[in-house]
C-alpha cells in the first residue's frame, strides 16, 4: 500500500516522490520496480508529461550554471592577457625611453671619436647611456670602440645592448 502512495505521488509529478523512492530499502525497491507492469499505460503517460516540464527546467540550470562558469574562466583569461599586455607595452616603453637618451647629437660626436678615446669615455658615462650610443653606431663602428673598453665593461654594455634589442619581452 505504501508503494502505490509512492508511485501516485511520482505519477502526480512530485519531487517529494521521487525522493521516497531512492530512500526505499532495496527489498522494496523491486516490488516497486514490478509495480509498473501492472500500472495502466496511461498512468505512467501521465508521469512521464508531469516530468518532462521539471527535467527540462533543471536541464536550462545546470546548462546556464555551465555557461556562468564558463563565462568567467574567460573573463579571468582576458584579465591576464590584459595584464601582459600592459606589462609589455611597459617594457616597450622603457625601451624606447633607453634608446631614445642616446641623441644622434651625441652619437654621431662618439661615431667622429677614435676607439681608444670613444671607450674611455664611455667607461665614464652611466652604463645604459653608454649601451644606447653604442646601438645607434654603426655595428663595425661599436665593435671596435667595445674592443678597446676593459673587458667587464664591454661584457655589462653586451649584455645591456643584447637584452634591449630582443623584439620580445626579456622578463
Amino acid at each position: 500500500m505504501g508503494h502505490k502512495i509512492t508511485l501516485r505521488r511520482i505519477a502526480a509529478g512530485s519531487f517529494a516522490g521521487l525522493i521516497l523512492v531512492s530512500q526505499v530499502a532495496p527489498t522494496q525497491a523491486l516490488a516497486a520496480d514490478e509495480a509498473p507492469a501492472d500500472m495502466p499505460a496511461d498512468e505512467v503517460q501521465r508521469f512521464c508529461t508531469n516530468i518532462a516540464d521539471a527535467a527540462r527546467d533543471r536541464r536550462y540550470s545546470l546548462q546556464a550554471m555551465e555557461l556562468t562558469k564558463l563565462k568567467s574562466e574567460v573573463d579571468e583569461r582576458i584579465a591576464a592577457l590584459e595584464g601582459k599586455r600592459a606589462e609589455y607595452e611597459e617594457w616597450l616603453e622603457r625601451r624606447n625611453v633607453f634608446l631614445a637618451k642616446a641623441e644622434d647629437g651625441i652619437v654621431s660626436i662618439y661615431a667622429s671619436m677614435r676607439p681608444d678615446a670613444a671607450a674611455e669615455r664611455l667607461a665614464e658615462v652611466p652604463a645604459d647611456l653608454a649601451a644606447a650610443i653604442l646601438m645607434k653606431l654603426e655595428p663595425r663602428t661599436a665593435g671596435v670602440i667595445l674592443n678597446e673598453m676593459n673587458s667587464k665593461s664591454a661584457a655589462a654594455l653586451t649584455n645591456i645592448i643584447a637584452s634591449a634589442a630582443r623584439p620580445e619581452d626579456p622578463s
